[in-house]
């Protein structure tokens, strides 16, 4: 890092130098296209950061993201798209949902669980080619698709991309992809890219390189995509920080909370930190829109997901909820919050708006532009009319499973079986083809999803229904429809069968 940068960050220039630097910057940038910094935490829970308040006061210590959050907009409703990393990486960066570009999971088979137990032929690790009953995408979106970067070129950004990537082999039109000695992604045939989980100074190095990219291209409108590896499984921590918060949650009695996740989560806080305090310093804060936000829910029992139902890979709220805080000033009302629900595909046609670029026109975008929700205006679709839908064909295993094998065997096997969830306003239904049946919820009174009502409101349930059958049709969404001859009917039963 260069030394001016160090002298920034640690506090060593002179206030009166970093006032008259704000205003000269500000002065010269007067007109220029607004910067946006995309930081995406990977399995970062909803309730995670400090500023939700549902934790414990004082376990996860996240300052700096609280900061932006108090001086910017909360999304409590924002959803990336989709349950895990790849499709929700594939939606936000190509602006449509996952039937048009057809990632559905890292690797793009169904995996982790006994295909006995699958009622469906669905594209299968493991498995010969009569499973590959339709075409998914093995962790690649096409070349074909203009993603944002290529969107934001057309308007003079300059652009990077820096961390995880995880939707293959094509660098999407990104400027900067690499970074001489910086984690960054290293992909080979079927978008198998080195990963960096368990490198506890991943963090660091790749926020040293995003600091060295705005330094760069401070003089020009830029989009930096910063795209972290923590707090994704394996834990790794610097052990002094583990130490600390082991000690801390001891005192606190707090022995529920992971000491090493709460450091991993702090290393996320302090990355916004210094991204934060360099945009300051530079005069660009406020020409530069941050978002902060998580490619999925957290991981069920590490982080606590209260209060919303189940986690990762589940397309209950604890799967496809997540953190997000977006600070733009001049623009955002500081400490903002809307329950507005904003869906991963919704970015395409903001940043679009404001890089004054038209959306691509060789790709259906799926989203709407949230500017008129940051500016404090009327939306269009209103809260009431506006849709969003998710769809996963395949089976998804794992210990974070909440929900049965067909016929009532096995409860809690799978963490998603073939289905399509659909929202309107407050209502949700998820409806699964594994079951031929589906669940009701009014998220606007039932946050954690107790109470299934889709044999009460039938009316509701209908027309949502229709909405889903429609659209499914309207994107060609791969429905499972081949019966497997490896299912075994002879499981044992559970006395309770499952009821949907």
């Amino acid at each position: 890092m260069q030394i001016r940068n160090k002298l920034i960050l640690s506090g060593l220039l002179p206030a009166a130098l970093l006032s008259m630097a704000d205003q000269t910057t500000a002065e010269e940038g007067a007109g220029k296209k607004p910067n946006i910094v995309f930081i995406f935490a990977d399995d970062m829970g909803w309730s995670d950061a400090e500023y939700q308040g549902f934790k414990t006061a004082g376990l996860h210590e996240t300052p700096n993201i609280d900061r932006l959050a108090s001086e910017g907009m909360i999304l409590n409703r924002f959803y990336p798209s989709a349950a895990n990393c790849a499709p929700s990486r594939a939606c936000l960066l190509t602006g449509t949902y996952t039937p048009r570009h057809g990632v559905y999971v890292p690797q793009g088979l169904s995996r982790g669980g006994d295909v006995s137990r699958m009622r469906w032929k669905v594209p299968t690790q493991g498995q010969d080619d009569s499973f590959n009953t339709f075409n998914v995408s093995i962790n690649n979106v096409d070349p074909g698709f203009i993603s944002l970067a290529e969107m934001l070129k057309e308007g003079g950004y300059v652009t990077a991309r820096l961390g995880k990537w995880h939707i293959g082999d094509d660098n999407q039109g990104f400027d900067l992809s690499s970074a001489e000695g910086t984690p960054n992604f290293v992909t080979n045939l079927w978008g198998q890219e080195r990963r960096y989980y368990t490198d506890v100074t991943v963090a660091e190095r790749l926020t040293d390189a995003a600091i060295d990219f705005i330094h760069e291209n401070r003089d020009k409108p830029f989009f930096l995509y910063l795209a972290h590896w923590e707090p994704h499984t394996p834990l790794a921590a610097r052990p002094e920080r583990i130490e600390y918060f082991r000690k801390k949650f001891e005192k606190m009695g707090a022995d529920e909370v992971d000491p090493a996740y709460a450091a991993m989560i702090e290393q996320l806080d302090i990355s916004t930190g210094r991204i934060t305090a360099l945009l300051k310093a530079l005069g660009l804060e406020h020409n530069t829109m941050v978002i902060f936000t998580s490619d999925n829910g957290g991981l069920h029992r590490i982080p606590n997901n209260y209060p919303l139902r189940a986690n990762k890979g589940s397309f209950y709220e604890g799967g496809i909820r997540t953190p997000c805080v977006i600070k733009w000033p001049g623009v955002i009302e500081p400490g903002s919050i809307s329950w507005y629900p904003v869906n991963g595909v919704d970015f395409m046609p903001t940043f679009a708006e404001m890089a004054s670029v038209p959306v691509p026109g060789s790709q259906p975008v799926d989203g709407y532009s949230i500017l008129p929700l940051l500016r404090g205006e009327e939306m269009i679709p209103s809260h009431s009319e506006r849709t969003m839908f998710f769809h996963f064909p395949l089976y998804l295993g794992g210990t974070e499973s909440s929900l049965p094998v067909y016929g009532g065997r096995e409860k809690n096997y799978w963490r998603a079986v073939p289905g399509t969830t659909m929202m309107e306003g407050d209502w949700k239904l998820i409806y699964y083809y594994e079951y031929g049946n589906f669940e009701l919820f009014n998220l606007g009174n039932d946050l954690s999803e107790e109470n299934d009502l889709a044999s009460v409101e039938t009316e509701v349930a209908k027309r949502l229904l229709r909405k889903l059958n429609a659209w499914t049709k309207e994107v060609n969404a791969p429905i499972p429809d081949v019966p497997n001859e490896k299912f075994d009917p002879d499981q044992t039963v559970l006395k309770e069968n499952f009821q949907m």
